[in-house]
């Protein structure tokens, strides 16, 4: 079990704090998720917990860059036979004796006997013959030697790297199917209110559509949190006790929308208290978002968000974003945009970013 740490700050604004108290308390009860290991193809922007060595040459094998005729180089100058053909995937030829040359393709075996690859933009065959028509040919030329890429036991990638698209694929490329990672927290949303019903259903007197989910699931995806379960709930503190108990057995992070205020039917703070959540906060002097609780149960966070959608969402960027870069070791990277905001009495701008 993490040790809950709060500062001794003075509240004042009845019991409101800073947004910045509010973040160092977070950043300091947040803590980094234990390594796992996963599948390559399930560990797209995951962080890699250890070096990674490459374990064969790559290529394995000497490999022709480009379509055209693997020779000997010593054969230029002299009549080259062509001798037969060598596509990428077979190995038909295993060798080319002096004076002979094989059609070969881009990503296929050159041959023993072979150390050149003429492109075949500049060269011809006729009547069963090779001509060379590149003056500025090399030795060597459009031949990838073995390791030339990444040699066997060189580093591949280091620890703390992301795994990016591309990573994914130099691993996949050397047959690394498994990688040791920091994963993805479980994140469960619960949402409560009686005032809520669902979109695609006819609206109701009273009722406004629950949108919170769906906003929150949208800014996970975006973060490659996915499979992220969605309780509802009414304003009812025993069903909400029973929500958030499964909820905190299930995830390394909650987040609850709705019922966090002071109202007669906000229960966010009992029903945390009975669930054995401990407060590390309740209220920032902030706006939108005043109301928000953050606590712990061992290392699970949860947050208690307000129910309004804009407070939800500048709650999400602004204090959840952290705790999961904590979580998961690494920066999220938000885009940031400049906008104009009018005032609704005298229309003067002003510039936020």
């Amino acid at each position: 079990m993490s040790k809950i740490k709060i500062h001794n700050t003075p509240l004042g604004d009845g019991g409101m704090i800073s947004t910045e108290e509010a973040k160092k308390r977070i950043a300091e009860n947040s803590i980094q998720l234990n390594s796992c290991i996963v599948p390559l193809d399930k560990a797209a922007g995951l962080i890699l917990i250890k070096d990674i060595y490459a374990p064969i040459n790559i290529p394995a094998f000497p490999q022709s860059g480009m379509d055209g005729y693997a020779i000997a180089f010593t054969s230029r100058g002299k009549p080259i036979v062509m001798a037969g053909e060598q596509a990428a995937g077979s190995n038909l030829h295993s060798n080319v004796k002096p004076g002979t040359a094989i059609r070969i393709f881009t990503g296929a075996v050159v041959p023993d006997g072979a150390d050149t690859v003429v492109i075949q933009e500049k060269s011809k065959v006729i009547d069963g013959l090779l001509k060379i028509e590149d003056d500025q040919l090399k030795q060597g030329d459009n031949v990838r030697m073995p390791g030339s890429e990444i040699a066997k036991d060189a580093l591949a990638l280091p620890a703390g790297t992301k795994l990016s698209p591309a990573a994914i694929g130099f691993l996949a490329g050397m047959g690394i199917a498994m990688v040791e990672v920091i994963p993805f927290p479980r994140v469960s949303i619960i949402v409560t209110g009686n005032e809520l019903q669902n979109p695609g259903t006819s609206p109701e007197h009273g009722k406004v559509y629950e949108s919170n989910s769906f906003a929150l699931l949208a800014a996970l995806k975006q973060i490659y949190i996915n499979d992220v379960p969605v309780y509802q709930s009414a304003d009812d503190v025993d069903t909400l006790t029973r929500i958030l108990n499964e909820a905190l057995s299930k995830s390394d992070m909650v987040l609850m929308t709705g019922g966090v205020s002071v109202g007669d039917y906000d229960f966010t703070v009992k029903v945390s208290e009975n669930c054995g959540v401990q407060k590390i906060f309740h209220k920032i002097r902030q706006k939108p978002g005043k109301p928000v609780f953050f606590g712990k149960k061992e290392n699970v966070l949860f947050f208690g968000l307000p129910g309004n959608p804009a407070s939800v969402l500048t709650c999400f960027y602004e204090y959840v974003i952290m705790a999961l870069e904590k979580l998961t070791a690494q920066k999220i990277q938000l885009k940031i945009k400049q906008a104009t905001i009018l005032s609704s009495k005298n229309r003067q701008a002003s510039h936020i970013s």
